[in-house]
C-alpha cells in the first residue's frame, strides 16, 4: 500500500510491519502501513479491538520492535538508532496510556511520578528543580499541588489521566502517541481530557496520534483519521471528508453504528457486519474484510487492494477538501463503484 511522502511532515511510517510468532505462523498485527503526521496535526486512528491500531503506535515509538519499514522523525530513520541515540529520541516521543492506573508506579507519589522521566534524563539542574517543574507541570494539566504528595489510588480516573499526561510533558516532547487516553474515563472527564489535548496542543506546537475505538471522540480532536482493519489501513481522509463522504464498506459499517442523540434518527439504517473475522495469522493475498463485506467480489478473495485515490484513478481533478484514500477493489476498476 502506498502513500504518497509528505516532506513537510514530523513522523512518517514506510511500509511498517509488526508480525508476533504464534502457535501456527506469524501474526500480523501491523501491516504494510504508511502514514504521514504533519507537524502541529493529529492524526486519529480507528477500528475494533485488535485491528492493530495500539501495537502501530507502540511500533512507531519502539516500545515495540519492528519486523520491518521505516519510522522517519524529521526524515531520519529511528528504527536504525542504537540505544544511546534512542534514549535521547525518548525526549521528542512519549506516549499517554490508556489505563492511568497501571501504567503509574503506585508507590510513588504524584510528584515523584511526574519527576521521574526528569531525573532520568538529566533535564533539570537538581532534583529539587525536576520536584518544581512537576508542580508547575500539574497545573498545566489541572491537577491541584495539593495532590503532589498523594498516591495513584487515592485518585480518580481523570486525575490519574491528568498525571498521565504531566509526565508525557515533562521532557517537553514535539510527538505524543494518545493510546486510547480517555477510553476508561466517564463521559463527562472525557470531554475534559479532550478539551485539555487540545489546549496543550495548541499552547505547544505538539504533534499527536490518537489511537481510539470512539469515532465521536475521534472526530472531535483529529485533522486526518486513517481507519485500521486486521492490521492494515483501508481508509485514509480529513476528518470532516471521512464523515461526509465514507468510501470503504468497512467504514460505512462502523460510522452507521455510532449512537444518535436524536429521537427523529430512530430510522437509522445500521449495517450490521456479518461473517466470520479472517485470521491474521499467515493471511492469504486479497481483501482481509471480504468474508464480511456484503459487496464482495472474486478479485476481493485474490489480489489484496491498494490504498489509492480513487479520483486519481479516474484521472479527475484533486475532490475539494483534500485527498482521499481508500483500499477496495469497488474503487480500483477492477470491480464497479456503487
Amino acid at each position: 500500500m502506498e502513500c504518497p511522502a509528505n516532506t513537510s511532515s514530523l513522523l512518517e511510517t514506510r511500509h511498517l510491519k509488526k508480525y508476533f510468532k504464534v502457535k501456527g505462523g506469524l501474526l500480523h498485527a501491523v501491516d504494510d502501513v504508511n502514514i504521514a503526521i504533519p507537524h502541529n496535526r493529529t492524526l486519529g486512528v480507528v477500528g475494533e479491538s485488535g485491528c492493530g491500531k495500539s501495537t502501530l503506535g507502540r511500533t512507531i515509538i519502539r516500545l515495540l520492535d519492528a519486523t520491518d519499514g521505516q519510522v522517519l522523525f524529521n526524515g531520519e530513520d529511528i528504527l536504525k538508532y542504537g540505544r544511546r541515540k534512542m534514549k535521547a529520541m525518548r525526549r521528542k516521543m512519549q506516549i499517554i496510556f490508556q489505563d492511568p492506573y497501571s501504567s503509574i508506579n503506585p508507590r510513588m507519589s504524584v510528584a515523584e511520578i511526574i519527576a521521574e522521566f526528569m531525573i532520568v534524563h538529566n533535564t533539570c539542574s537538581s532534583r529539587t528543580a525536576a520536584f518544581q517543574r512537576a508542580a508547575e507541570l500539574m497545573d498545566t494539566v489541572g491537577l491541584a499541588r495539593r495532590y503532589a504528595n498523594v498516591y495513584p489510588h487515592e485518585l480518580d480516573g481523570g486525575r490519574r489521566q491528568r498525571i498521565g499526561i504531566a509526565r508525557a510533558l515533562s521532557l517537553d516532547p514535539q510527538f505524543i502517541v494518545c493510546d486510547e487516553p480517555v477510553s476508561a474515563l466517564d463521559v463527562s472527564i472525557q470531554a475534559q481530557i479532550l478539551n485539555l489535548l487540545m489546549d496543550i496542543q495548541e499552547d505547544r506546537g505538539l504533534t499527536y496520534m490518537f489511537i481510539t475505538h470512539d469515532l465521536s471522540v475521534v472526530k472531535h480532536i483529529s485533522d486526518e483519521i486513517i481507519v485500521m482493519y486486521l492490521g492494515q489501513c483501508v481508509e485514509q481522509a480529513a476528518s470532516d471528508e471521512l464523515f461526509e463522504n465514507p468510501m470503504h464498506p468497512y467504514t460505512k459499517a462502523l460510522l452507521s453504528a455510532i449512537p444518535e442523540p436524536d429521537i427523529s434518527m430512530r430510522t437509522k439504517e445500521i449495517k450490521i457486519i456479518k461473517g466470520e473475522i479472517t485470521s491474521p495469522i499467515n493471511p492469504q493475498p486479497g481483501c482481509r474484510f471480504a468474508a464480511r463485506c456484503e459487496y464482495a467480489m472474486d478479485i476481493c478473495r485474490e489480489q489484496t487492494p491498494p490504498l489509492l485515490s480513487p479520483w486519481d484513478l479516474r484521472q479527475e481533478i484533486e475532490k475539494p477538501g483534500g485527498k482521499h484514500f481508500v483500499a477496495c477493489h469497488l474503487y480500483t476498476g477492477n470491480g464497479h463503484s456503487e
